[in-house]
Order: structure tokens, then sequence, then C-alpha cells
């Protein structure tokens, strides 16, 4: 029997409200900051009607807020490049043909290799949404061939002050995305010491704070390898993260907590005595700096099942809302592109999310249309608050998101000239359900057993990667460097295994998958993990153990 039919397609909280994003307002300020601007500027002018473009260029302000600066000015660079090269290929694609079809086509192939590389390279939110709706409603702009060069030209500068928008908050707080990676790694670090390392709640707090403290360090390397006096008091305060991660029952969560409030802020980083005593030098980024990247090919190739359901879901969708007459096909292509997640489970709840987000922003703009036909001003504005509240939602849940993000789309087909509210509101929600149902349906249809395979090698890593460190361990005096490096990757390792192990559990059309090895696979490696830290120094060993002829036993393990 497949394991498909263990299957359930999840509606209970699927539009739950969450927590607020700690930088819910950086998105949301940076976005109007970056669109405002040229929007303002083309109004004074009288060619609102060029907006469209600016805002492709605007709206890569969206990116790179949890990176530090360093990365981020990288990250944000090719996001420009990549948006505005999307736009000028769908400019040359209108300014070619006006077949219907060929452009949807264009559109499907697009909407795929801006998933692929937006997974690839672990863009983070918004993802490729934002570069497929500007992409697919580009291709249906009238548009001559000469008109191409300055369209995109106009979006390229409005990128570079999307930059600038981006790059600005560093001259102030220069180490905010690292201390706000920390105090995450330490809030979530407060909560696995909080069940003491009971069976309670144990391993899911333990994954969450495995997982928190590793994009922590990730954090710190991407914010480069100059030596830095602010990120070896990061990595300190990690490395009392990591402790905490090995001997939940020794820690004190209120003070793990009081140090992520101190982070907040510009105040001073806390100091705290390097646990290890001796050694002079955190190795964490350093030894992690040494580790080598896994070819683009191979981390490409896993996704293949994903870009293909992408492609051919945008594809469908796109000729279903041809075939029902519907002016803007790109509309129901946006929405499929929307909806694909790492598995079919998820695709299913985001697609929930996205038609509940729809219909009601519909009603939104129902509301708002009369208001903003009073004058281009109020027009422009109306666009401007939706924007703030869009990124201002999103975060607690996407289909609250999309309920801004449907009227400010709905908005900005009207900068060129005004059009009847009610045609463009039974557009987009016939669009809406077409792009949902038939994405959907090709999430099921394009199998991704690749997902078990992947599952299979994550593993083989894990379990790899422990026997190295237990290796290191059993051996007298092991090289710092070489162990510190050992110990980075176990805790990489696991950290992908849990991602990998969670994204094909939601997948189905697949042979059963190793839970039970997943399980044993995770506790030894925490295990080893927590005797790496001992051994390091960081925390006193207990006296009834050796790690060096039991690596896998901890304090946990000792207690009755």
């Amino acid at each position: 029997m497949s394991s498909a039919t263990l299957h359930r397609l999840p509606l209970a909280g699927v539009l739950r409200l969450g927590r607020p994003s700690d930088i819910w307002f950086k998105p949301a300020v940076s976005v109007v900051a970056a669109v405002a601007p040229p929007n303002l500027i083309l109004l004074a002018l009288g060619r609102l009607d060029l907006a469209m473009y600016t805002m492709a260029g605007s709206l890569c302000a969206l990116y790179g807020h949890n990176r530090p600066y360093a990365a981020r000015g990288r990250v944000l660079a090719w996001v420009v490049l990549g948006m505005v090269g999307g736009l000028a290929v769908s400019l040359l694609a209108a300014s070619l043909t006006s077949n219907a079809v060929v452009l949807v086509t264009v559109g499907a192939v697009m909407a795929a290799v801006q998933k692929a590389v937006s997974d690839v390279t672990r863009l983070g939110p918004p993802g490729n949404v934002v570069l497929t709706f500007i992409s697919s409603a580009s291709l249906f702009a009238p548009q001559t061939l000469g008109q191409v060069p300055g369209h995109v030209g106009l979006a390229l500068a409005a990128g570079a002050w999307a930059w600038l928008v981006g790059m600005a908050p560093g001259l102030l707080r220069p180490h905010g995305p690292e201390r706000r990676a920390t105090a995450r790694a330490l809030n979530a670090a407060a909560a696995y010491a909080d069940t003491r390392g009971t069976t309670d709640g144990r391993p899911r707090a333990r994954a969450a704070s495995a997982a928190a403290i590793h994009a922590a360090w990730q954090s710190l390397l991407a914010a480069g390898a100059r030596p830095d006096r602010t990120r070896r008091a990061l990595e300190r305060l990690l490395v009392r993260a990591e402790v905490a991660l090995a001997a939940p029952a020794d820690t004190d969560p209120a003070r793990l907590r009081a140090w992520a409030r101190e982070l907040r802020g510009t105040g001073r980083i806390p100091r705290v005595a390097s646990p290890r005593e001796s050694a002079d030098e955190l190795l964490g980024v350093d030894a992690e700096l040494s580790l080598p990247r896994r070819p683009l090919r191979h981390r490409l190739a896993p996704l293949a099942p994903i870009a293909v359901r992408t492609a051919i879901g945008c594809a469908l969708a796109g000729y279903a809302s041809l075939a029902l007459g519907v002016g803007r096909p790109y509309w129901a292509l946006v929405t499929a592109a929307s909806l694909y997640q790492a598995n079919v489970t998820l695709t299913w709840s985001r697609g929930i999310q996205r038609v509940v987000g729809n219909v009601v922003g519909v009603l939104v703009f129902a509301v708002v249309a009369p208001l903003a036909h009073l004058h281009a001003v109020a027009l422009v504005l109306c666009c401007l608050a939706f924007n703030f509240g869009a990124e201002a939602l999103i975060a607690r849940n996407y289909w609250l998101g999309t309920v801004c993000v449907t009227p400010m789309a709905l908005l900005i087909t009207e900068f060129a000239r005004a059009q009847n509210p009610a045609e463009l509101i039974t557009e987009r929600v016939a669009d809406t359900l077409v792009g949902a149902l038939v994405g959907f349906v090709a999430a099921v249809a394009v199998t991704n057993r690749r997902a078990g395979d992947r599952l299979e090698h994550a593993l083989t890593t894990a379990e790899r990667a422990r026997e190295n460190v237990a290796r290191l361990l059993a051996e007298p005096h092991p090289a710092p460097r070489t162990l510190e490096s050992a110990r980075r990757s176990l805790a990489a390792a696991l950290a992908d295994l849990r991602a990998t192990a969670d994204a094909a559990s939601g997948e189905w059309w697949q042979r059963a998958l190793p839970e039970e090895r997943v399980v044993l696979a995770e506790q030894s490696g925490h295990r080893t993990l927590a005797a790496t830290v001992r051994r390091q120094g960081f925390v006193p060993r207990h006296r009834n153990q050796d790690p060096v002829q039991d690596p896998g036993r901890t304090t946990e393990d000792l207690r009755p």
C-alpha cells in the first residue's frame, strides 16, 4: 500500500495566527521607504503608468532582513539583478509576441527557475513569489521593443535605491542581525532547558534549540572571517546556548533569557567568560569556514521535482484561465507559483491560506476602491498602506498578509488607468480558485520520490558525522580545531536531517520512511554533541562519565 494513504490534508490550525516576527516592522518600513519616493516622483511627473517598472526594483527591499549586512549587500545585489533580469526577459517576450499561450509558457518556465534558484540559495522570505509576480505581470504589459531599455532602466534605478534602503540600518546597528540570531538561539536553548531534559516536550524543544543555534552560527559565518570583538562575544554566548543543549538540567533558563534581552537594541553585549579554560579563542566560525561547500549541481538535483511541479502547475493554471476567458492569466499563474512548498501537505495548507486571503482581500479592495479613485495621490497612499500592512501581518499567517497583498496588486493595475472594480474582483477570484485548484492537482500528480532519497542521504551524512566525532573523542588528545570542525559538521548534519525528515514526512507517493532510524540518529547525534561539548571543557564532566569510553552518554542518561 502506498504511504500516501497515511496522509491527511489538514484543516485545523491552517488559518491560526502565530506570534509576530521580532523584526516585522523592518521589512514593512523598508518596503514603504523603497516604494514611496519613485512612486511620488512619477506622480509629480504625471507618469504613474510607469510605476509597475519602478515597483519591480523597489520590492527588492523585502529581502535579506535576517542576514548580516556584509551578506545582505551581496544578496540584495543579486536579487536586484535577478528581478531586473526577469523583468527584461518578460518585457522582451511581450514586445515580440502577443500570443497568450506562448506568454503563459514563458512565465511558467521563469517561475520554475525562480523557485529553484530561491530554494537552492536559501533566499528566505518572500522567496520566489515576488519575483514571479513581477515577471508574470510584465508578460502581459503592452510593450514595444524600443520601450524595453527605458523600462528596465527604471527598474534598475529603483533597485539601486532599494539596495540603499536595505543597507541603511547597518549605519546605526552594524551587528543587528547577528545579535538577533544569537538572541533567538539563547531563547530556544532556554525553552529546552525548561524541560530539564525530561521526556515531555524534549524532542521538539531540542530540535528547535539545535536549529536555532545552527542558524545563529550560520549568521556569524555569513558575517565574514575578519576578526571582530563583537562577533567573538556573540560566539561565547552561542557556546552558552550549546551548553544548555548539552546539559539542560544544569542550566539556568532565566539567565539565558536575560542575555537574550540584553542583545536587543544597541546596548552593550553581555560579556561572559569563555567556558573553555585552555583556549584564548573560540573556533566555531573559523572551523566552519574551512568546510567545503557542496557543488551547485548536487544542491539543485533534489529540487528538480519541485521545479517541474512549478512549471507544470503554473502553465496549466495559466492555460485554464485563458480557456475560461479571464483577461489576466498571470494571476492564476502566480497563485499556482505561490503554493509550492517543501511537500504536498504544506502545499495544501498554503493553498487554503491563499484562497482565504485573496477572497477577503478582494472584499477589502471593494471597500477601498472608491477612496482610491478620488485622486491619484489617494491611489498611491493606499498602495503604500497595503505594502506596509502586508509585511507587518504576513508573519502572523500567510493568509493574513495576502489580505493586504490582494488589494495592493489590484490597485497597481490601476496605475495606468482606472478600471471597473467589479470586473477586477470577479477575475481575481476566478484566477485564484483556478490557480489554487490546478496548482494543487499538479503537486499531487508530479511525484517527488527523491524526498526519500534525500532523507537516506541526510541519515547517512549524520551517522558518518557522529562516527567521526566519536572517533576523535576516543583519541587521548584530539586537535581542538579538528574536534570543533567535526562538532560543527555534526550539528549541521543533525539540523539538515530534521529539516529533511519534516519535508519528507508530508510528501506523497513514496516508500515508507525510516522513522525509527531517524529518531535513533538524532538521539545518538545529540548525545555525541553533548559529550563533545563536555570534552572541550565547556561544561564540567560528570564524575561517573568518561566520554572517551562512552561518547554517547551524558548526565541526562545517568539520572534515574
